[in-house]
């Protein structure tokens, strides 16, 4: 973890808007329709508007900061939507409330703290033609004052199981100290990698692009240890021949390796393969 910054006297409020943006990635061999159709069904189950609350309440807990009101929504088919109100600072009991309300969209979870917020989005996807499903989640935490984003970024990772994430954070706008100086930044930050624990940093592989004048941090993550069972539903490796072991291999680490850069990869970077373990 980097060193704590010298605390700056500020005078007012803290105006810089710390955000927190990343995707994560969750991937899985679909053999057929009613396979894909299960897994989605499951997947639906997994962050339902129930399950994805108690994310936003932890989150909530772990940057500090007390929950005004919580309205959710589960949809038919599928999706669900929770709007959650936060505060800084500490709110009577009698003045939280709770709705049934649904939210802006379908597979999608907002939050707000004060002039910040928390946003979740959910994006099941699946094609017929190569049997990859995917599921995509877009988490958004932007904070002001002296909350940091960056405390709940260990947990998210681990309670959304993800094998790849893409992380943004950005800090934004200007705050004053007492003397009237600008400040763009008020604490000590060279990569996200810095606020990441060890067993994470242990279970991936990172690459980082950084423009330190803008104060913009990117961080992308796969993660290290490849086992297909990790990424089959509803099928074990033992019924497969070794042609099929092979051709779901190839398929699933193309579409790993495809989204992890960013861009559609040649066929002899894309097909790579390693041997069936016995």
């Amino acid at each position: 973890m980097p060193k704590p910054s010298k605390r700056i006297k500020l005078h007012g409020f803290n105006n810089l808007t710390k955000s927190l943006s990343f995707n994560i990635y969750d991937i899985c061999y679909t053999d057929s329709a009613e396979q894909r159709a299960a897994y989605i069904a499951y997947i639906d189950e997994a962050y339902n508007a129930e399950r994805l609350t108690a994310i936003l309440t932890d989150v909530a807990n772990i940057i500090g900061a007390n929950i005004l009101n919580i309205a959710r929504q589960d949809y038919e088919p599928q999706g669900a939507s929770v709007t959650m109100l936060i505060a800084e600072e500490h709110i009577p009991d009698d003045a939280i409330s709770n709705s049934a309300t649904p939210g802006p969209l379908p597979d999608a979870v907002v939050a707000h703290l004060d002039k910040s917020h928390i946003t979740v989005h959910t994006y099941p996807e699946s094609h017929p033609h190569n049997g990859i499903s995917t599921f995509r989640a877009d988490i958004d935490v932007s904070t002001c004052g002296v909350i940091s984003p960056l405390k709940a970024l260990n947990y998210l990772i681990h309670a959304l199981e993800s094998d790849i994430v893409i992380m943004d954070y950005r800090v934004r706008g200007f705050t004053r100290d007492v003397n009237g100086r600008k400040h763009f930044i008020d604490h000590n930050i060279s990569s996200i990698q810095n606020y990441l624990s060890r067993d994470t940093k242990n279970r991936y592989q990172m690459i980082d692009v950084n423009v330190y004048q803008e104060n913009l941090f990117h961080t992308k993550m796969v993660v290290n240890d490849f086992r297909l069972d990790d990424y089959l539903f509803c099928v074990d490796t033992a019924e497969l021949s070794d042609k099929e072991y092979r051709r779901i291999q190839r398929l699933v680490r193309r579409e790993m390796m495809e989204i992890f850069y960013g861009r559609n990869l040649n066929r002899e970077i894309a097909n790579w393969s390693s041997p069936r373990a016995r």
